[in-house]
């Protein structure tokens, strides 16, 4: 049944001990899981320069670098927040109030959750973070701490690209949903399992919590095991039809058609995105372009562009006076971010099949072994179909695209339909728009916002921020079926524990001062992330100033 596979008799002990401890740990009251969280904080924290530099190793960083520090955030920061929120839900008896709910023309209800603190308000200036509620459903919060619930047995099939996403996909599910977890971590980044075993000890030494290593045979053995009761995996969307729907094509076609699954068990799944980002034409200064244009090039730069965030598809106005000024700008910054390790299997191969593709595409910067160079395809036909507004590359290519349109409103009114229904996915799509066009279209912008279907939305802002946010929540727009998944069903993250949720939205200022931690060139992040890690663990007023004298040196 589960083919030859070396670790399956370790998996089978782990999931002998597993089903043994489903009941009881949904009967753990809420002191004692704040207990839990707070032990793995500090264990977290207390592993987490050894984490970060094996990151950094894997993925060919110098750990001394300042590109060292996004390890640091990727890794344990994001973990080390993501605990501490989970500890604030929990401390509110599991239904934190958001700072404030208002509800948009059509009666959706909106809850904004960030900033709800004074040191966020003062350390995230201008930003503003929401959560949508599905319309016709009720604001509620914190089901499992209301309602008793059977015990289940969760298998987490972890991502190879972010350090963070199988640890907090894990998270969400004991302390949110109520299952115990096993963790398959994927083998681009199963060297992380010593460092996890060691954060997450307290789950796993009173069962709760389960890791181990293995490639797609252990991945599909697991799903298959009678002990799992639910699935949730990050990933591509052909590794969840070979999961869900069978390991060739053919079958896959037959299943679909039959709507006979070959894995019958409750699935999650965030999945990728081709992720557009939506330039609204506006008169910006010659400083406005710049950053703008260093704000993209780092949407895809980061993480090498192995990121189901990384920006992919860039949408212009034809008729914007400026377009070419910010190409040229955006040209010029991608050029000077130095070339990263195409870590990720199968980078070399996707990057070729768009060149292949595209003869137009453009290679900026400097060559380097072992890296995809950051490349542009310019004028991309805005056509259904097109490949590449359908194929996420995951690797660091950017497709730009001119719509036939000059003024906001114009643009707003063709982006809106265009993102939605021409490129693929709908996991995150991003709009930047200056704040004079902002005044001046505010209620198409807020159309506009309504109208995308994308899990996350950020205004001015990579969606990778909204990820890392921890309160907002993090997956594709509801409603993909299982037989047409794209970028996969339900949410992780969302420690505000709506029960309903639609998408969120993140809203930045156009200029956002001091340097995103996302910037290619930050030139202190590496202590900006430690200091952010301290702060994470024992918030203080001393640790909140260290944080903000390291980001005013980036």
């Amino acid at each position: 049944m589960y083919g030859n596979c070396s670790h399956l008799p370790e998996v089978e002990s782990v999931l002998t001990k597993l089903p043994q401890q489903q009941q009881i740990w949904v009967q753990i009251g809420i002191p004692d899981r704040i207990h839990y969280l707070q032990q793995c904080l500090d264990a977290t924290l207390a592993i987490a320069p050894l984490w970060a530099n094996a990151i950094c190793a894997a993925q060919g960083i110098d750990s001394t670098d300042p590109l060292a520090g996004e390890a640091w955030l990727t890794g344990p920061v994001a973990v080390l927040m993501n605990l501490r929120q989970l500890i604030d839900a929990l401390e509110a008896g599991g239904c934190p109030s958001p700072v404030r709910t208002r509800q948009d023309h059509s009666g959706q209800v909106i809850a904004q959750i960030f900033p709800d603190n004074l040191m966020d308000r003062l350390l995230w200036l201008g930003f503003k973070g929401e959560v949508w509620l599905q319309p016709g459903q009720p604001p509620s919060q914190g089901q499992i701490y209301r309602q008793p619930t059977q015990g289940k047995v969760a298998l987490v099939l972890g991502a190879g690209n972010v350090a963070s996403i199988g640890p907090m996909d894990a998270l969400y599910k004991l302390f949110v949903e109520n299952q115990v977890v096993l963790l398959k971590l994927n083998p681009v980044n199963g060297y992380g399992e010593p460092f996890l075993s060691q954060a997450l000890a307290p789950l796993i030494a009173d069962g709760f919590l389960q890791i181990v290593q293995g490639g797609a045979e252990l991945g599909q053995a697991l799903c298959q095991h009678p002990a799992i009761d639910t699935v949730h995996l990050t990933g591509s969307h052909r590794t969840h039809d070979a999961i869900v729907w069978g390991t060739t094509p053919t079958e896959q076609g037959q299943r679909k058609v039959r709507l006979q699954p070959l894995l019958t068990k409750p699935v999650t799944s965030e999945l990728g995105c081709v992720t557009p980002v939506l330039v609204v034409p506006g008169r910006w200064s010659q400083a406005e372009l710049q950053f703008q244009a260093r704000h993209v090039a780092s949407m895809v730069a980061h993480n090498a562009s192995f990121n189901c965030v990384a920006a992919k598809v860039l949408v212009l106005a034809q008729g914007w006076p400026q377009r070419q000024a910010f190409l040229d700008c955006l040209y010029q910054a991608l050029a000077q971010i130095p070339p990263r390790q195409a870590y990720y299997p199968g980078a070399q191969e996707r990057y070729q099949g768009f060149c292949d593709r595209y003869p137009q595409a453009q290679v900026l910067g400097a060559p380097a072994p072992n890296a995809v160079p950051w490349t542009v395809i310019p004028d991309v036909p805005p056509a259904s179909g097109e490949y590449a507004l359908t194929e996420e590359a995951f690797c660091g290519l950017l497709a730009e695209v001119s719509l036939e349109a000059t003024t906001p409103t114009e643009f707003l009114a063709q982006a809106v339909p265009f993102a939605n229904e021409q490129i693929w996915g709908s996991l995150s799509c991003m709009v930047l728009i200056d704040p004079r066009s902002q005044r001046a279209c505010q209620q198409e912008l807020q159309g506009a916002i309504a109208a995308l279907r994308y899990g996350g939305i950020g205004i001015n802002i990579w969606t990778g921020v909204i990820y890392q946010m921890g309160s907002t929540t993090w997956g594709a727009f509801p409603g993909n079926p299982l037989t047409d998944i794209e970028s996969g069903r339900g949410v992780v993250h969302n420690t505000y524990l709506f029960d309903h949720p639609q998408k969120s939205v993140v809203y930045a200022p156009f200029r956002i001062f001091p340097k995103p931690l996302w910037f290619a060139d930050h030139r202190n992040l590496r202590q900006v992330a430690q200091r952010f890690a301290q702060l994470q663990h024992r918030p203080s007023w001393l640790r909140f100033i260290q944080v903000v004298i390291a980001a005013l040196r980036g």
